[in-house]
């Protein structure tokens, strides 16, 4: 195991990536987040077996088939109720990690894939397109909880300055799972009209990696202190992710938020919503989360082969265009990992969501001028590309990453029910309407994403501060700065501590200091 040593500069508490740390980030986001990207580009390529599948099995029961607007009606519910199951497992975060706590919850939710996976390999045997449908709900409602829980868990373990880097590591496993489903999507591999219920169903391998080897980890130690009381069980954690090194300094912070948290329990999202202490946190990670998927992106995923036929590439060239635009996120997805904590989050969210919408802009003129130019259909390939690497640089990982951030651990959970079912919501939107815009609307579709990119990154240059090395006590008083409210308890000698109203929470000051959100708590 890598030693790790915490150490003092400058006022700022710092660690190193120890094995444990890198280990967990692995597993958790290999078996857990790589999935959502899996299955978000699972259905692109066997798109049109599964289609005439759905037609014989109506045939084969009704003796006539479907038309070609009940087929695409029926393949556009396969596509987006990944969406809705996704959405009923972001409502369920909050009850299973308070229950179960962030590790635990993603152990017990590996039975939703066994149990999904069986349903959509032995489809096409039993001839029920509804062991389909029902398959890509229930592995949507284990991408609803793995996509809030992976990064809430990783968040809590990472010391600070790693927080960015561990935090962008399940957008990476997103971007590799998407990788993964184009490559075996290959008519050489899986992408066979006899393979497509293997292919479907080939969830099962990560997850099963992950419930081997993921119990053997520790809980998130804030979980276990700050939430179980477990003085005992968190030092246990602590040297097991900082390992030989001097962990008071970081038992003493989260104690601290400890303290500032005892008179308030974990919070419903009712009281989150109606918390006008917490308002531009709440605010920020609806405008992110929503950002995030009305962007066009999982129009982009769910519909790759579809675009880049209406931009004239040649059929037999499109799977390999496909795969070259997924070896594009995991490179982008890798820069925005290991550039985070250099830049910063917002210098991410800003660019990315900018040369998205740029970049969308970019395919309605592509689309308008490839019938008096050819050689605008590779400008629509390149901005379809761009796409991808704007928005797995920055955009696909930081809103998970900030919604941890932006909250203490009492408003955390109900933080991301509400960002996830957003999340989930847009998802569905956009999968479930694209195509039918996409008729109507033409090549004009994309401005509708062009504007909402551009207005996200307004939004997040103008409100949203920088988190970078921030401790989540430091988070929140940036926030609360928006709006202070001083309550002097009495007349105060420059010896004496006045309380500070900080964001619902009270912190001890001394009455000559002003604070400085560039310190660190220790």
């Amino acid at each position: 195991m890598a030693e790790e040593l915490l150490i003092f500069s400058h006022g700022k508490l710092t660690g190193h990536l120890t094995s444990s740390l890198l280990a967990v980030a692995f597993l958790s986001s290999f078996g857990s987040s790589m999935l959502y990207g899996y299955n978000l580009a699972v259905v692109n390529s066997p798109a049109e077996y599964i289609k005439d599948f759905y037609n014989r099995s109506v045939v084969n029961r009704n003796g006539s088939g479907l038309s070609e607007e009940s087929l695409t009606l029926m393949y556009s519910l396969t596509v987006s109720v990944f969406a809705i199951g996704g959405l009923l497992g972001s409502l369920l975060v909050g009850v299973l990690v308070t229950k179960f706590g962030r590790k635990g919850t993603l152990v017990k939710s590996t039975t939703l894939v066994f149990i999904s996976g069986a349903l959509m390999g032995f489809s096409r045997i039993c001839g029920s397109p509804e062991m389909v449908i029902i398959g890509r709900f229930i592995t949507g409602i284990h991408s609803g909880i793995s996509l809030s829980v992976v990064p809430m868990y990783l968040g809590e373990i990472a010391p600070k300055n790693l927080r960015g880097f561990l935090g962008l590591m399940p957008s990476i496993f997103i971007c590799v799972g998407v990788f993964m489903a184009q490559v075996l999507g290959l008519h050489e591999l899986l992408g066979k009209e006899e393979h497509w219920p293997l292919f479907l169903s080939l969830v099962v391998a990560p997850t099963f990696i992950q419930l081997l080897l993921l119990p053997w980890f520790p809980e998130s130690p804030r979980y276990l202190l700050i939430e179980k009381h477990n003085v005992h069980a968190t030092i246990t954690a602590l040297k097991w992710y900082r390992a030989k090194c001097n962990i008071q300094a970081e038992i003493e912070e989260m104690q601290e938020e400890q303290r500032s948290l005892s008179t308030v329990n974990t919070v419903s999202v009712w009281h989150l919503i109606l918390d006008t202490s917490v308002r531009w946190q709440v605010i920020s990670i609806v405008v992110i989360n929503i950002g995030m998927q009305l962007s066009g992106i999982d129009a982009i995923w769910f519909y790759t082969n579809a675009i880049f036929e209406n931009a004239g590439i040649p059929r037999p060239q499109i799977q390999y265009t496909t795969v070259g635009t997924g070896a594009i996120e995991v490179i982008a997805g890798l820069i925005g990992c290991f550039t985070i904590e250099r830049l910063g989050r917002r210098p991410l969210m800003i660019g990315g969501f900018s040369f998205m919408g740029i970049c969308c802009a970019g395919i309605t003129i592509s689309l308008v001028l490839q019938t008096y130019l050819s050689f605008m259909r590779y400008v629509s390939v390149a901005c379809v590309v761009g796409i991808i690497a704007g928005f797995c640089i920055g955009p696909a990982g930081v809103p998970f990453l900030m919604t941890a951030e932006l909250f203490k651990q009492s408003h955390r959970p109900a933080a991301y029910i509400v960002g996830g079912s957003l999340n989930w919501i847009s998802n569905f939107t956009v999968g479930f309407v694209f195509p039918f815009l996409q008729m109507s609307a033409g090549a004009f579709c994309y401005l509708i994403f062009c504007g909402i990119c551009l207005s996200v990154a307004g939004y997040v240059y103008f409100i949203i501060p920088e988190t970078k090395n921030k401790t989540f006590m430091e988070i929140s008083q940036m926030f609360s700065s928006k709006e202070p409210v001083i309550q002097p308890l009495v007349q105060s000698s420059p010896d004496q501590l006045k309380l500070k109203k900080m964001n619902s929470y009270g912190a001890l000051e001394n009455g000559f200091l002003e604070f400085d959100s560039s310190m660190s708590f220790p």
